[in-house]
């Protein structure tokens, strides 16, 4: 193993982002934390490679995208990885805008939903996703937009939906 300090630099820099773009792939917390825990073990097990990387946050994700891939498949053939797991710890409720957000991010295919997470999450730009998706940069705008137009109804319409739901404020007489 390489240096154990450089490590633990970058997973204290970086593990934050990854599990919040594996949520947004995954939608499920608990399935999340386990992809971005393998995702990390892979990195610490080659870390003398990866740490001369230029970017190993990239190779992180790209092993997280493989591992989420993986488990759809699995699940897709009726598997289910938490058998004979404790359930996880409770965590506080998710803020209304977040559940608004999810589910409006559960409606796109998967690429579409990868390259928002990876530009609006994780700041990268276009050239960036591309050359992390191996596509493109118009494939990626194309992902993004598509992406864009299909939820914006969605969290519009919802967001009007609980504003209807809000009490109204009432204007004090003078």
């Amino acid at each position: 193993m390489s240096d154990p300090k450089s490590f633990d630099e970058f997973y204290r820099s970086t593990s934050r982002r990854v599990l919040q773009y594996a949520y947004t792939l995954t939608t499920d917390l608990g399935a999340a934390q386990d992809l971005t825990q393998d995702a990390y073990l892979r990195a610490w097990r080659r870390w003398a490679q990866v740490s001369r990387y230029e970017r190993p946050e990239v190779w992180v994700r790209v092993v997280l995208m493989r591992l989420a891939t993986d488990r759809w498949r699995r699940l897709k053939r009726g598997l289910s990885l938490g058998v004979g797991r404790r359930p996880p710890d409770p965590v506080p409720p998710p803020s209304e805008d977040t559940v608004m957000l999810v589910a409006a991010l559960r409606t796109l295919p998967v690429q579409q939903r990868r390259a928002m997470s990876l530009r609006y999450l994780l700041d990268l730009s276009v050239a960036e996703i591309a050359a992390e998706a191996e596509v493109p940069e118009g494939t990626v705008k194309s992902w993004l937009s598509r992406g864009r137009a299909a939820i914006a109804p969605l969290l519009d319409s919802r967001a009007d939906a609980q504003s209807d739901h809000r009490p109204k404020e009432r204007k004090n007489a003078v």
